[in-house]
């Protein structure tokens, strides 16, 4: 394992090369990505970078002409320890003293007072209590006089320390308040009669002072108030920020110090829509004055790459120091799911967080088990212990539909096709859930003179809602009907919590033109695919996770965009288990879905043949997410 924290991270390169320039120059950076691809291991690794400079201790003083304004010092660090000690030894002599003239003096007044009743004939007793009343008075005396020279020459407070030779300090400050991130002056319940805590030992440092000389991080910027966000922006651009009491209803709010240095490397991180939320201002500063870096979700499938994924496994097992090593066959297994989690062929994840929980899981059960090396059937074991909560449900899916024939897996029906839907793939986890979604066509004749309508249920999304006005424009064309004089139902079964995406494009059609001819689909049969206006079938993301659930679902074929071929990653037990078929056209969709070899069939197929052309194309755009929607809903064919 390399020593430096920057070498470990693990396929982002042109990003680790960015970080050593950003370090080095003291410039600021963005850092959006997926989540668990190395952003915060990128920022912390800063640190080894930054240039070699000194850094300071941060202390308070008070103000004798203004006591709500302290006044900030600044020196080496190391020192502002000696210097507090120091004072805080000059304070404790100060008091000895005082407390010792307190002593004598009152026993001189004691004598006195005993002296006095001693000669005096009727030796009244007033006398003595006169002394006591004299006594008390001299303490609160000298207490208050002392309590004023403590507010106004008193110990100074250590709000920022360092030893001689600490690295540049790494602050997380993801999620701050305002008062954790830029600073706060904590309320006084006793604000006079010689009770008061001086204001200058009532103020807090923020995260942007710790960091001074370091680097201060802060994940999902956009969650930053933007008032707290245009104050990071003054922070950075004249690196000193005074520090005020947060809360109006403090009596904080009236204490503002001097300016406190904070001179730091800023790097925000998030996701792609973090940058829509976040200050103008204050990106247009980073981008000025810094990098903008988009992380890697994937990277080339290749030998040295594979030896990463082998390095990063030693790394997990070295860092965790709870399990056992690896042998070879169950690294193997590791970096086969770390192909088949990058869903796209020739590629590995780089969503290392969720694998390195793989790794883990893994080592759990071998040492559970007492065993020297984690081996391959503990890797598989652990891939069902640890799937996502999306991957349960789709489990919960597949069994309750099956428990009440939600779809059929063998005969053949009219309208009836069984699609293909990812669970929750925008939730931010890597790996896809697949589920088996029927999808439902019924053709009636129009109900108003004005045309037919295409009326689909189910909760669709706006994404989804164009698939269908897409595919009705498509049948329009191909299957020479004139579907103005038919209504068109359309029916997402079981999915009560909405539907969103265009992967269902291929099976709506099929469902429709099926109801439109009268022509069965084979319900072994199971489909997923995007469908351009042209009949073409385009691909989409999470293909390996839906061809699974059909064939856990006991489907026989699955019918799939033909540029998704290469992005199949199944599990050794589904091989053999279901037949895939590649299509590219709306035709050999059709083909293979529907039933026999009737006339209408030939007659459709025939039309299809004449009106689709298949040109080859290329696809600049890697596959999408296909069809998502959030955990505990389902997602369109």
């Amino acid at each position: 394992m390399p020593p430096r924290l920057l070498d470990q991270v693990i396929g982002q390169d042109d990003a680790v090369e960015v970080a050593k320039k950003a370090a080095t120059q003291k410039r600021h950076m963005i850092l959006i990505g997926e989540p668990g691809t190395g952003k915060s291991m990128l920022a912390r690794a800063m640190t080894d970078f930054l240039p070699k400079e000194q850094l300071q201790d941060i202390l308070a003083y008070p103000n004798t002409e203004d006591p709500n304004e302290p006044k900030i010092r600044v020196v080496p660090g190391g020192k502002g320890k000696e210097i507090v000690a120091a004072q805080k030894l000059e304070a404790a002599q100060r008091k000895e003293q005082r407390t010792i003239f307190v002593v004598i003096a009152a026993v001189a007044i004691m004598a006195f007072v005993a002296y006095i009743v001693l000669i005096t004939p009727d030796h009244n007793p007033m006398a003595i209590l006169v002394g006591l009343a004299v006594i008390v008075i001299l303490w609160f005396g000298v207490r208050l006089g002392s309590s004023r020279t403590e507010n106004g020459t008193g110990v100074a407070k250590l709000l920022v320390t360092h030893s001689g030779d600490e690295r540049p300090p790494f602050i997380d400050a993801t999620g701050a308040h305002a008062g954790a991130l830029l600073g706060d002056v904590k309320h006084d319940p006793f604000q006079s009669g010689g009770l008061e805590t001086p204001p200058h030992e009532r103020v807090e440092v923020g995260a942007i002072h710790k960091a001074n000389g370091g680097v201060l991080f802060v994940d999902e910027i956009n969650l930053l108030k933007i008032e707290s966000q245009h104050s990071l922006l003054t922070a950075l651009q004249e690196r000193k920020f005074p520090i005020v009491g947060q809360s109006e209803r403090s009596a904080g709010a009236m204490v503002k110090t001097e300016p406190v240095p904070c001179d730091f490397v800023l790097v925000a991180a998030g996701n792609i829509d973090s940058v829509q939320a976040m200050h103008p201002a204050l990106r247009s500063r980073i981008r000025g004055y810094g990098y903008e870096v988009y992380v890697k979700t994937t990277m080339a499938d290749t030998l040295d790459n594979r030896m990463k994924i082998v390095r990063f496994i030693a790394q997990e097992v070295l860092k965790d120091k709870k399990i056992p090593h690896f042998d070879m066959p169950a690294v193997l297994e590791v970096v086969r799911e770390a192909q088949r989690r990058a869903g796209r062929s020739g590629q590995l994840t780089l969503r290392l967080r969720e694998l390195g929980g793989l790794v883990r899981v893994a080592g759990d059960i071998a040492s559970s088990e007492g065993a020297r090396f984690v081996t391959n059937a503990h890797v598989v074991r652990a891939k069902r212990s640890s799937r996502s909560l999306e991957q349960q449900i789709a489990d919960r899916y597949i069994e309750r539909r099956a428990e009440y024939r939600m779809f059929s897996t063998e005969g053949a029906a009219v309208g009836i096709v069984n699609g293909l839907a990812a669970i929750n793939a925008q939730s931010g986890m890597s790996e896809f859930s697949g589920i088996v979604l029927p999808i439902v066509a019924e053709v009636t004749p129009a109900q108003t003179r004005d045309g037919g309508v295409v009326v689909a249920t189910g909760k669709l999304g706006e994404i989804a809602r164009e698939a269908v006005q897409n595919v009705s424009a498509l049948i329009k064309k191909y299957t020479g009907e004139d579907i103005s004089k038919h209504d068109i139902h359309i029916q997402f079964v079981g999915t009560s919590e909405g539907v969103e995406g265009d992967s269902a494009s291929v099976s709506i059609a099929t469902a429709v033109i099926s109801a439109l001819e009268g022509v069965p689909v084979d319900q072994s049969v199971a489909m997923t695919g995007s469908l351009s206006v042209r009949g073409q079938v385009l691909p989409v993301g999470g293909v390996t996770a839906k061809v699974e659930a059909a064939a856990d679902s006991g489907l026989k074929r699955v019918l799939i965009p033909e540029d998704n071929r290469a992005d199949l990653v199944l599990e050794s037990r589904y091989v053999g288990q279901i037949e895939i078929i590649p299509v590219r056209t709306l035709r050999d969709v059709l083909k293979y879905a529907l039933v026999g070899q009737t006339a209408q069939k030939e007659s459709l197929l025939e039309r299809l043949a004449a009106m689709v052309h298949a040109t080859s194309r290329t696809v600049e755009a890697s596959p999408g997410a296909g069809l998502t929607v959030p955990a505990g809903r389902s997602a369109g064919s």
